[in-house]
């Protein structure tokens, strides 16, 4: 079979003719949610344990009736948010998964208000549902009255959800103009960022001038954007729901306590100087004229030109790469592909970046990528493939459990980075490439772990510094304070990245989601190890973290792999990985250098 890079097909979703019979959709919907709805006069704290079960099966068939409609709206919006039919589709469908949602509210509520002992009576009769039962009952704490609860989830559509929606209107329509090599390119912001790897110094620069250039034009409007979520994520999240901090809310929900995060977030921090040696390092090899490397040159090959990899040959690389470690890895990725549930295609209009959709245990996710042809694009696919993958194995679940916790889910993703990385340095034999392949992992790790990390250390300051009133360019002058203090004076910062932080759509999207990938990928770097000194025994064990899905919380699951996420020496000991990587770099000063850019 012949790969291209082309849009997916959504019709295991829906058809674009059934989307449009949004009555007829919506009639379907009504009858299940009636279906629960009768069950709220028999809720009582004696409620049988089959009847109880008989409820959870109708709730369940409406939640997935209603993640089916909602991620066909989603997905078609990413594909063309320019389209003005899938930007009004996606507006009626979050106002009717409101209104839906809250007439079926009562039974959240109900459980929540439970005493414990019939709690746990029925936990124990609803299988699969436990732990999502568990999680439910963590909120008792900060869930408000039913007339309040409805209020919030429709003031959501026309608020929160409405601002993301706009944010991804207006950035995804723009284009950057760039000169290379004489030709004059108008480019989306994905086949722009290829440029922040060419191996010539200027090109680098020039990309970055055409990319701020055009965020510090519209900053003082993302930034008000930007300033309503947070405040809206802080009245409710507080003022109403009584919250310690901004970032206690995501931590609840990732079910991880405020101690574990701070804790990775104070090693994150206390290990700055270990990239800083790496970036000191990087800048010797390509031909700094000081010590410093500039941010300009922070994803700078030190090799002079990256290889070329078309589409099909990097879907043939992956699938193979995964199947060398497990042929069922392998199947799950393949069939991926060979479904169409890869969007591939660069084109204006469509959502920039990567992401996978795991939307039903019975479907297989869908993958946007906006793929130009170069390594990094390589490791995105493999990046991504590896979310669908842990989504498949973790198809026996419910859709209420097969979904991972935020904190486990990138792991699949960059353990299968890791896994072509890994190929790729035993393929090569040529030093000046290995050393380039190397110091592409290392880039990598940094904008994981470091990048990702101080971006969490940021939003914190950020969700305060909108509270305090400070105007959009208080809080982007104090962002570019921000930068330095985490490069130190390993990297030279120019003035015009104080307007990154508006340039990133985790921040509008979900607050205090960033985290995540430093947590992934500093446990990554650990169960790599394990895998490295056990062998094939490892992969069984691999296996069975990802089949879990999100039916057991984070630090169960991973005690069963023997890592214990509170200590802060488990934490430390990924950094200890990346300074032996930096280690075998520094060690590698005999080879070839590489060609002035």
């Amino acid at each position: 079979m012949t790969y291209s890079a082309k849009r997916w097909n959504l019709d295991e979703l829906l058809t674009e003719k059934d989307a449009a019979d949004l009555a007829k959709l919506t009639k379907g919907l009504e009858r299940r949610v009636k279906k629960v709805e009768a069950w709220r006069k028999q809720l009582k704290k004696t409620m049988p344990a089959k009847a109880f079960q008989a409820l959870l099966a109708d709730y369940e068939a409406l939640q997935a009736e209603m993640v089916r409609l909602g991620a066909f709206a989603g997905l078609r919006f990413a594909a063309d948010t320019q389209n003005q039919a899938a930007m009004a589709l996606m507006g009626q469908v979050d106002q009717l998964s409101a209104e839906l949602g809250n007439r079926v509210l009562f039974f959240s509520l109900w459980f929540k208000g439970l005493d414990d002992k019939n709690a746990e009576r029925l936990m124990r009769a609803a299988g699969d549902l436990r732990y999502w039962l568990e999680s439910m009952r963590r909120f008792r704490p900060h869930t408000l009255s039913e007339p309040e609860e409805r209020v919030i989830n429709l003031k959501d559509t026309t608020g929160a959800q409405a601002l993301e929606n706009l944010y991804e209107t207006i950035t995804n329509k723009f284009t950057f103009p760039l000169s290379v090599d004489g030709e004059e390119k108008t480019l989306t912001r994905d086949a722009l960022m290829v440029y922040v790897r060419d191996p010539r110094p200027a090109v680098r620069e020039a990309a970055y001038h055409a990319l701020y250039e055009v965020y510090s034009a519209q900053g003082p409007v993302l930034a008000q954007i930007y300033g309503a979520i947070v405040r809206d994520w802080r009245n409710e999240g507080m003022q109403l729901r009584k919250y310690k901090s901004p970032i206690a809310i995501r931590n609840l929900a990732n079910d991880l306590p405020d101690a574990v995060v701070a804790t990775l977030l104070d090693v994150i921090e206390e290990n700055a100087g270990v990239f800083q040696r790496y970036f000191r390092l990087k800048a010797k090899w390509i031909g700094s004229q000081t010590d410093q490397l500039r941010r300009y040159d922070l994803y700078a090959p030190l090799a002079p030109a990256d290889k070329p990899f078309a589409y099909a040959d990097a879907v043939t690389y992956v699938v193979d790469t995964f199947n060398r470690f497990s042929p069922r890895v392998g199947a799950l990725a393949q069939q991926v592909f060979d479904q169409d549930h890869v969007d591939a295609e660069v084109r204006v209009g469509k959502r920039s970046g990567a992401f996978c959709a795991s939307t039903l245990p019975s479907l297989s996710p869908w993958v946007l990528l906006n793929y130009n042809n170069r390594a990094h694009d390589v490791a995105t696919m493999a990046h991504e493939m590896g979310h669908a993958i842990h989504a498949l194995l973790a198809g026996q679940h419910s859709v209420l459990t097969f979904h991972s916790a935020l904190p486990l889910a990138e792991t699949a993703s960059t353990f299968s980075e890791m896994l072509l990385t890994e190929r790729l340095l035993a393929e090569e034999s040529a030093p000046a490439v290995r050393r380039d392949l190397l110091a592409r992992t290392l880039d990598d790790a940094y904008a994981t772990i470091g990048r990702q990390g101080y971006f969490a250390l940021w939003e914190k300051e950020a969700h305060e510094l909108v509270a305090q009133g400070k105007t959009p360019d208080e809080i982007a002058a104090r962002y570019l304070e921000v930068l330095q203090q985490q490069f130190g004076s390993a990297v030279s910062v120019a003035d015009e990245f104080k307007w990154e932080w508006v340039a990133i759509p985790h921040f509008v999207a979900v607050p205090f989601y960033v985290y995540a990938y430093a947590f992934g990928q500093l446990l990554v770097l650990a169960l790599y190890e394990m895998y490295k000194q056990e062998g094939e025994p490892f992969k069984a064990k691999y296996l069975k973290i990802l089949s879990y899905g999100g039916s057991k919380a984070p630090a169960e699951i991973l005690k069963e792999a023997g890592i214990n996420i509170k200590s802060a020496k488990f934490w430390q000991g990924g950094f200890d990985v990346i300074a032996r990587m930096i280690s075998d770099l520094e060690a590698m000063e005999s080879a070839p250098a590489a060609a002035p850019a």
